[in-house]
C-alpha cells in the first residue's frame, strides 16, 4: 500500500484549517414561510401545526448543540418545517446559510449513483446480476456483479483505508480512474468472498460511477446533472470536482477548525454530491414520483443482508429500518467535518433533512422525531402493524 504514484495531477487546491472559533451568539437562524414544494394531498392547519411545533422543539436542540446548516420536515411533498442557522464559512463576513446553500452530502450522494445505475438498468444498458468486469475490463476480482457493488456485498476493501494517512494531504489526487488502476495494480486483499457478507465499502460506488461512464460514454458528473439535476429543478446541486474545490462550502470540527481537502477528494460516486435541503426534497419527491418503475423502487428498497437478523439492512443505494411498525428508508452522511441525514418514511409521507458543516453528531438523531410524527415509538409492542409495500405510499 505503500505505493501511490498512479500518475494523476498533483492537488493544486489546499485549504488552512486555522480558522478561530466561531461566534454561535451572532449566527442568524431564518425562517422561510414559502415553503411548498408542490402537495400531493392537503394538511391540515392543525396537522401543520403539529408537526411544526414537533420540529421546532427537535430543530431547537441541534442550535444548541452549534449547528450550522438546514434543516427541513416535509409531509406529502410538502414543506411544513424549514430553518437555516449559522454562515457558510462560520464567520460574521462570510455569507449566511440560506436555501441555496450547497453543501456536501457525503454518502448521500450514493442514493443518486444508485437510482441512476436503476435508471440504466431500466433503459437496458446495465444488467445488475452481470459481473463487473463486463463492463470494466481492467477490474481486478472476479464473481463480483453489479448488483453487490450496489447493495454492498462485494468483499472489496473500502479505498479509504488503502491510501497511507502520511500522503493524505501530500499525495496525488485520487480519481475513479486512479483508483481503478490502484486496485488492477496492487490488487488488495478483499474483505470477503463476493456475496457473502455485508460490508459497507465507498469503493463500490467508486466503480459504479466508471461503470455509468462506460455504458453511457458521458463524464459521471455531467450524466447525473443531465438526466437528474437539470430534469428535477435541482438548481443548487453539483458533483464536485477538483477544479471546484476552491469555492465549494467548506466544513468544520466541532471546535470550528476547518477541515483540509485531501487527496481522496477527487473521487466521486460514493460521496461529492454537493446539494440543499429544498433540491434533496425534489429528489425525495422523484422517487415518490415516476422517476423510477415501482418494480425498480422495490429492489432499491429490499433488504439483502439478512445473515444476521435485526433492524438494521441495507438495499441497492439506500440504508433501512425494518421495525414491525414502520420501514424506515435513509441515508447518513460523513466526511471531513460535514454531516447529513436523509429520512424517509414512506408509508406515512414524512421527509426529514438536515445539512450541517461543523461536525454534530447531534444531527443523526432524528428517530426520535420520526416517532414522534407519527405518534408512536417503532420498536413498541403496541405499535401499529407496517403496511403491506403493495398499499403503501411509495
Amino acid at each position: 500500500m505503500r505505493h501511490i504514484a498512479l500518475g494523476l495531477c498533483i492537488v493544486g487546491i489546499m485549504i488552512s484549517c486555522g480558522a478561530k472559533q466561531p461566534e454561535p451568539a451572532t449566527q442568524p437562524t431564518s425562517v422561510h414561510k414559502d415553503t411548498v414544494a408542490g402537495t400531493r394531498r392537503t394538511i391540515t392547519t392543525e396537522e401543520f401545526n403539529r408537526i411544526s411545533t414537533l420540529s421546532e422543539n427537535f430543530y431547537g436542540t441541534l442550535v444548541r448543540t452549534g449547528m450550522n446548516g438546514s434543516f427541513l420536515v416535509a409531509k406529502n411533498d410538502s414543506i411544513v418545517f424549514e430553518r437555516y442557522s449559522g454562515y457558510e464559512r462560520l464567520r460574521k463576513n462570510t455569507p449566511p446559510v440560506t436555501e441555496h446553500s450547497a453543501f456536501h452530502l457525503a454518502s448521500v450522494s450514493k442514493t443518486f449513483t444508485a437510482m441512476a445505475v436503476l435508471k440504466l438498468m431500466e433503459e437496458g444498458k446495465i444488467n445488475l446480476d452481470t459481473n463487473v468486469q463486463a463492463y470494466l475490463a481492467a477490474f481486478p476480482y472476479p464473481g463480483i456483479t453489479v448488483r453487490m457493488l450496489l447493495n454492498h456485498r462485494s468483499g472489496l476493501p473500502n479505498y479509504l483505508y488503502l491510501i497511507p494517512v502520511t500522503l493524505l494531504s501530500k499525495g496525488p489526487i485520487l480519481t475513479n480512474e486512479g483508483l481503478l488502476s490502484y486496485l488492477t495494480q496492487y490488487k488488495p486483499k478483499p474483505m470477503t468472498r463476493p456475496g457473502t457478507h455485508f460490508h459497507y465499502c465507498n469503493t463500490n460506488y467508486a466503480m459504479l460511477a466508471l461503470i455509468v461512464e462506460k455504458v453511457t460514454g458521458t463524464p459521471f458528473p455531467q450524466y447525473i446533472k443531465e438526466s437528474i439535476f437539470d430534469p428535477l429543478g435541482m438548481k443548487d446541486t453539483y458533483i464536485c470536482t477538483p477544479d471546484r474545490l476552491a469555492t465549494a462550502i467548506p466544513s468544520y470540527d466541532g471546535r470550528g477548525r476547518q477541515m483540509p481537502w485531501t487527496n481522496l477528494d477527487g473521487v466521486y460516486g460514493d460521496k461529492n454530491v454537493y446539494s440543499t435541503v429544498r433540491d434533496l426534497l425534489k429528489w425525495d419527491a422523484a422517487l415518490r414520483g415516476n422517476f423510477l418503475s415501482k418494480s425498480s423502487l422495490e429492489q432499491a428498497y429490499k433488504p439483502y443482508s439478512l445473515e444476521k437478523p435485526g433492524i438494521r439492512n441495507y438495499g441497492l443505494g439506500w440504508h433501512m429500518f425494518l421495525y414491525p411498525s414502520q420501514k424506515v428508508i435513509f441515508h447518513n452522511g460523513y466526511w471531513h467535518g460535514n454531516n447529513a441525514v436523509f429520512f424517509r418514511l414512506l408509508d406515512k409521507g414524512y421527509t426529514i433533512i438536515a445539512l450541517n458543516n461543523r461536525m454534530d453528531k447531534a444531527v443523526y438523531r432524528v428517530q426520535p422525531l420520526a416517532e414522534a410524527l407519527v405518534g408512536y415509538k417503532f420498536n413498541d409492542k403496541n405499535a401499529p402493524v407496517a403496511p403491506d409495500p403493495e398499499e403503501g405510499d411509495q
